[in-house]
């Protein structure tokens, strides 16, 4: 089936669906990730955005039960090279066509991903629409263009948990109940599963709770410490929750994780930014200032916070990126607060930085002693 990509500014390419009819509108971005596509397309922070993935054969090893970060797509569409309908994986429970269309995500495949990608990063990441049934570039990029875009919207309101639930079990009672010597809060703004499993196997008892949870809630929970996750869109949108984690500072130790880390940016007086075209993969290198040591890191965001804006505040700037020298971690000089901009929890990626959850163990048991 016929398919048709249009971002804003006009330009345009031709592919075909295979997942039948259907539309998407949203911020055309890039992944460079050679694997783990069905990992990307369930993590809550593409809400609002239509992947691109840059390697060029997608779909080969299948979709299983157990590779999923959430229990939803979350891309708005995803576009690819070519398409595998044959699988050959152990672990394959259907193929990748199959998943995006019980999920009502359309999947265009024969799009020139490598026009496509040098497009975003010489242009920027923009807003864009593909479609089966509005097949004329000057309708489609119209659509597009009428997209109200990511800045300034809160996204996350889309993709947090509706109640409180306690991890693995599901139990929406708001207490305690296992002996585990570390009692967590995990602020869902679009938490990754394998974020809430690195928690677990470190001896946590974590209650995930709503993105809009207030801290008086948490604060009558008494736990050692906050998590505060990863999420979609632009971090200056989610006013309610950059008021809560300025509230929660002071209380507990805490570590945050992509948005969790531009949110306390934000709570600590900084300002974020849109990136040119963000930094998506599983490829990003970043520099520890402490060890001098390179480490290749998972990421997925557009937003950033600004390194200059934290003068002042208290804080040590603990991570860089090496491509563009942005902020990717930081940590308070005097209270038990650190975060990083990129995904040491992997899914897909490298495990360089499994190391920041020893970290936060570390910290919370230091609090208790």
């Amino acid at each position: 089936m016929k398919a048709l990509l249009a971002l804003e500014d006009g330009f345009f390419l031709w592919g075909r669906s295979f997942t039948g009819p259907g539309e998407a509108v949203g911020e055309v971005v890039f992944n460079t990730s050679m694997t783990g596509y069905q990992e990307i397309l369930t993590d809550p922070s593409y809400k609002g955005q239509i992947v691109t993935m840059t390697y060029p054969l997608i779909g080969n090893y299948g979709v299983n039960d157990e590779d999923i970060e959430s229990l939803a797509v979350c891309v708005q569409g995803f576009l690819i090279r070519e398409y595998s309908p044959c699988i050959s994986n152990w672990r394959a429970k259907k193929d990748l066509g199959t998943y995006l269309r019980e999920a009502g995500v359309l999947g265009v495949e024969g799009i020139d991903t490598r026009a496509l990608t040098r497009h975003i990063r010489r242009s920027g990441a923009m807003k864009g629409a593909v479609s089966t049934s509005i097949l004329n570039p000057e309708d489609l990029v119209a659509r597009a263009r009428a997209w109200p875009g990511l800045v300034g919207q809160d996204l996350v309101k889309e993709v947090t948990t509706k109640r409180p639930y306690r991890w693995p079990e599901g139990d929406s009672a708001l207490q305690w109940t296992t002996d585990k010597p570390y009692k967590v809060v995990a602020y869902d703004y679009g938490i990754k599963f394998n974020i809430l499993r690195h928690l677990e196997y470190r001896g946590c008892e974590v209650l995930v709770v709503p993105a809009d949870t207030p801290s008086s809630t948490v604060e009558s929970l008494n736990p050692h410490a906050v998590f505060l996750s990863n999420g979609p869109g632009d971090p200056a949108g989610v006013t309610y929750a950059i008021d809560t984690v300025r509230e929660l500072i002071p209380m507990f130790p805490i570590f945050g994780i992509c948005l969790g880390h531009q949110l306390l940016g934000l709570a600590f007086g900084g300002r974020t930014y849109k990136l040119k075209f963000g930094h998506r993969g599983s490829n990003q290198p970043v520099k520890d200032l402490h060890t001098g040591k390179i480490e290749i890191t998972s990421q997925n965001h557009g937003f950033c916070v600004d390194i200059d804006s934290l003068k002042g505040q208290g804080l040590e700037i603990t991570h860089v990126n090496l491509n563009d020298g942005t902020l990717e971690g930081m940590r308070h000089r005097t209270l038990p607060v650190f975060s990083v901009q990129f995904h040491p929890e992997a899914s897909p990626g490298p495990h360089d930085t499994t190391y920041l959850f020893e970290r936060f163990i570390h910290m919370i048991q230091k609090s208790l002693s």
